[in-house]
């Protein structure tokens, strides 16, 4: 720090570096402050960015943690999906951010996806595409990488696991038939169904994810062990090859 910069810091008001009253929380009527609206009101009546704003513990000098909260959300359109993709360096890189709650908004999320996961663990009946979708959401949502997995049934269509079979860049992965059915003749299977995701967002087959399918299924044939579809994901929906006729 030179000379100036000393002199500037000493002619400073102390006051000039605290919080102005009009941005602290504190200054809000109770019921109004997140965490006390918490308390008297319930978790449901809190909007997203009061949520986050008791996440974030405070805000900076010109701006409240609601207010940092609110544009930090605006910032993915209010998605909190798109929200749950951005890295602790993405998240620092807004005004208030720093490593500290960059890591708490990310572990929060991270927890609800947990939960998300653990509901779907419960014994599971596959009647339908959409039934497979939403087993396999909690495992691929947010991904920025394909991952190629392999749900195995019993003979009662009923989910006895899903396992994650590869997992490889923003283009593509590796999906080694051997390994495919070397996991579901270990567990007994009877049948099974092919899952894997497209980052981008695209859910139309590739060239390459139609032949694979088609070699999967005569190899499944052979072994008495047939697929039954094969499902490419996206956070926005699916395709499903049984669907469209082509398995």
């Amino acid at each position: 720090m030179n000379s100036v910069d000393i002199l500037a810091e000493e002619e400073t008001p102390r006051s000039a570096y605290q919080v102005p009253q009009s941005f602290s929380i504190k200054s809000w009527a109770e019921e109004d402050r997140p965490r006390e609206k918490l308390l008297l009101k319930g978790r449901a009546a809190l909007s997203d960015a009061e949520l986050m704003a008791i996440l974030l513990g405070s805000g900076t000098t010109k701006l409240s943690a609601v207010d940092v909260a609110k544009l930090i959300l605006a910032s993915t359109g209010n998605d909190l999906n798109e929200l749950a993709k951005l890295s602790v360096k993405e998240l620092m890189r807004h005004k208030g951010i720093g490593e500290a709650k960059a890591i708490t908004i990310v572990a929060a999320l991270e927890l609800g996806r947990r939960r998300k996961e653990t509901a779907a663990a419960e014994r599971v009946t596959i009647t339908c595409s959409t039934d497979i979708y939403n087993l396999i959401r909690p495992n691929l949502q947010d991904l920025p990488h394909e991952e190629f997995w392999v749900i195995m049934l019993n003979r009662a269509n009923v989910v006895m696991r899903h396992e994650k079979i590869s997992s490889g860049g923003v283009a593509g992965t590796v999906a080694d038939p051997k390994i495919i059915f070397k996991q579901a003749l270990e567990k007994l299977a009877s049948s099974i169904i092919l899952v894997h995701n497209h980052p981008s967002g695209n859910r139309q087959p590739s060239a390459a994810d139609i032949m694979l399918t088609k070699k999967l299924k005569e190899a499944g044939g052979f072994l008495d062990l047939p697929v039954l579809d094969h499902l490419i994901y996206t956070d926005r929906g699916y395709y499903s090859f049984a669907d469209e006729g082509i398995l």
